[in-house]
Order: C-alpha cells, then structure tokens, then sequence
C-alpha cells in the first residue's frame, strides 16, 4: 500500500481516475493528460485534493520529489516521463499493480491474456461462474478497473481479471493463481519494440508462479508453446490430446461436453475460447452443465463481431475490437464473401499482409484513419478495389449507396483506435449508430 508518498498519474482515462480516487485518502496526487476530461469527473477529483494538469509536456513536472509514477496502459514505454522516471529511479508501474497491493482479504485470482479472444473468454467464465452460484468479481481490461472493484472484495470470491500485454509491462509484485494464455500471434509492435519483447510481455502473467499454481495454455499455438517452456506453473493444455474439437464436438478429457450446432457462437476462434474456458471449469470442479446452459444463450461480446442490423438484404456487423490484422482475419474467416470491409486506424505498423489468404473474401476495402494511405496501396497493389475516408462517418455514407443484396458490411479495423477515439468501443458505439439511423 501507498502511505505518504507523492504520487505521479501519467493518463487519466478509467484507471487514472480509480486510482486516484484509491490512492487520495493517504497521498499527494497529481494526473497528467494531454486531454480535456470530463468536467464533473475533475470536480469530485478536485474535491478529494487530487490536482489534474492537462499538458503535453509531462516529463517538466516530474522531478525527483516524486515516489512513484503511475502509467496508463496506452502510454509508450518509451514516452519522455517514463524515461525522466527511469533516470531519476523513479518506480514505474500500472493502476493494477497498485491496486493489487489493496487486497486484504483471500480470494483467488484468475488471469486471462492473450493476442486474441481474451474478452470472450473472461465474459465466458462470468457467466458460467454466475450460473453455478460461485462469488465471482470481474474486471481489468476488460472495462472496469481494479482499483473500483476493491471495496468490492470481501473474500473467498474470485476475482476474474482480463490483463492486457500493456499492463503485463509494468508488473513489479502482480500474481495470480491461475493464468490462461488463449494465444499468441504478433500485434502491439510499435508499443514493443519488438515480437521477442511482445511476448515476454504476455509471459509476466505467469510470473511468480510455483507448481502450486495453475498455467492454462494453447497447446496449437507454438508461440505460446514456446514462451512457457521453463515457467514453473502447473501446466494444463486445450487443443490437446484430451481437450479438443472434433467432428461438431467439443471435448473435455476426451469425454464429449457439448455439439457445437447448440452454441450460438460461431467460428472455430470462439470454440477455442470455449475450450479455454471449459479447461477451466474443469478444474474448478464446475459442472458443464452450465457452461452448457450459458453456450445456448450467449451471443456474444459487444463489438466482437457482434450482429448490427440487416436492411435490404445486407447485414452489417461491428468488430470494433479488432486492433491486430489477425482479429480480421478471424472476422473475415467467419464470412463466405461479398464484404465490404472498413480497415485501418492508427498507424501502429501492423502487416496488412496477414491478410492476403481472405482476400477473396473483400468485395471492397474502406481505408480509413491514420494508416489509409498505406492501406490504399497495399488495396491497389493486391487489385482489391478500395476507397480512402479519413472518418468512418464518411465510409459508411459511401457504402450505404453502394452495397447490395447479400453483401456483408464488417468494420473489422485491424488497429488500434487511438488516432481517433480513446478507446475502440467509442469506435464501434459510431459504427452502430450510424447504421442504426440508416433508412
């Protein structure tokens, strides 16, 4: 716990916020953000003696008076106030880091990380958990902060937490109990530096394990494989000899747990986040059937390829959370054709080539954000017809004149939002609207 110390936020956002408000009682604060806020979220601030500065210059108020800078997970590990802190050995660390100092009481933590699917996966296992009666706190990247969900924690519940690589960065004490690892593939690059370094990011969730804790893990997936060779969990695979899909089945100990023509998701990505959490059940001594039960309603994540509406014949379909050109893929792979697909973002140097084996499947690309002028060439060069749009409002009023019965209009961005909007939901919650309001 923090006591007495004088505490650097760098980002509001959500975190910032909650950690402040955690952290206020014992501490001075002061939030950075280049950003205009929230005007009553400034004010309850201001009231709990919270100081915000809004500057694009941080780093000239950091100084060495300072215990502890607190970074938002979007900001770069290499932005000038996270050096200025290493320089002046100033700690570096994240909302969750600090907040996990804050559990007092006996819970069990549960991890989920990974380049895809980690969102379906955790909101999975709520709701499972939920059905079968079992205390289960959620959050983390998934949306709500963990230093809200303290007051929360009352103990023997489990706090279920989806953990991102940008917070993995910057774990120094962070353990859980059981860690999952739904896969790895190559994404965040730029935040990085590097994939070698990208990984060993996703490799934090398993740091301080022993062989009494638990490492769930994609046994298809060599990536994943590879960075857990010599971690000291007790490893437990999906995709395995035992844990598998075959013939419309799903497999738990080579027993068959459910068909997947009973499941409303779909796509061979979302029984492999099923399969994560099923092993999971499994070993928490869950009855399956619930897991069934929850299978046969769910629809799935908001923003994950999620159903918008149909008008004249054509369905549009918002996959907003798609910030890596595999997350595409696996959209695109759940369509047989005809799609006009809105890509691009902010440019982070992702390989749109990744998405050569689909394109059969784009009757036209809709470049869009920072990096359109890049995906207007690889469109040309691949004989893709494409149209270029800053804005996805301007997209979306040139495809509304365009498309045709049968066609399918999937925003599935494959980067980042954060040239635009502060975060992808902001992304989808437009797409949605604008569709919604079409006549």
């Amino acid at each position: 716990m923090l006591n007495n110390k004088k505490v650097f936020i760098l980002g509001m956002a959500r975190s910032g916020y909650e950690v402040a408000k955690l952290l206020y009682k014992e501490n001075e604060i002061i939030i950075c953000d280049s950003k205009n806020q929230d005007i009553s979220k400034l004010s309850e601030l201001n009231s709990l003696g919270v100081k915000f500065i809004k500057t694009d210059k941080p780093e000239e108020l950091l100084d060495e008076t300072y215990d502890i800078l607190i970074k938002n997970p979007a900001v770069f590990p290499n932005h000038p106030c996270v050096l200025k802190a290493n320089q002046l050995n100033i700690p570096v660390v994240n909302e969750m880091e600090v907040a996990f100092h804050y559990i007092t009481m006996p819970i069990k933590i549960i991890g989920v990380t990974g380049s895809n699917g980690k969102t379906t996966t955790v909101t999975l296992i709520n709701e499972v958990l939920k059905k079968a009666g079992v205390n289960v706190i959620l959050g983390g990247n998934i949306g709500t902060p963990l230093s809200k969900l303290i007051s929360d924690i009352k103990g023997n519940e489990i706090l279920l937490l989806e953990i991102s690589d940008h917070q993995l960065i910057d774990f120094k004490d962070f353990k859980t109990d059981i860690s999952i690892l739904t896969n790895i593939c190559p994404t965040h690059l730029d935040h990085h530096g590097s994939y070698e370094a990208y990984k060993n990011s996703k490799k934090r969730i398993f740091k301080y394990h022993t062989n009494n804790d638990i490492a769930i893990i994609n046994k298809a997936n060599a990536d994943s494989l590879e960075i857990t060779n010599d971690i000291l969990s007790k490893k437990i695979y999906f995709n395995n000899e035992s844990n598998f899909i075959k013939d419309d089945k799903i497999y738990i100990n080579n027993e068959p747990i459910i068909n997947t023509n009973e499941i409303l998701l779909k796509g061979i990505h979302n029984y492999e986040n099923i399969l994560a959490m099923l092993t999971l059940l499994d070993i928490l001594n869950i009855d399956f059937k619930y897991a069934k039960e929850v299978l046969k309603e769910f629809k799935g994540v908001e923003h994950r390829i999620e159903f918008v509406r149909e008008l004249n014949g054509v369905k549009y379909y918002n996959d907003a959370k798609s910030t890596n050109p595999t997350s595409t893929i696996t959209a695109l792979n759940s369509f047989d054709g005809n799609i006009h697909l809105i890509l691009g973002g902010m440019e982070r140097n992702q390989d749109f080539s990744e998405l050569n084996p689909c394109l059969n499947k784009i009757k036209k690309i809709y470049a869009i954000g920072e990096v359109r002028k890049r995906l207007l060439a690889y469109a040309i060069e691949n004989n893709i017809e494409v149209e270029e749009h800053e804005y996805l409002k301007d997209a979306l009023d040139s495809i509304k004149n365009k498309v045709v019965t049968n066609d399918i209009v999937l925003l599935s961005p494959g980067s980042a939002s954060w040239d635009q909007y502060p975060k992808f939901e902001d992304r989808g919650s437009e797409f949605k609207n604008i569709v919604n309001n079409f006549e």
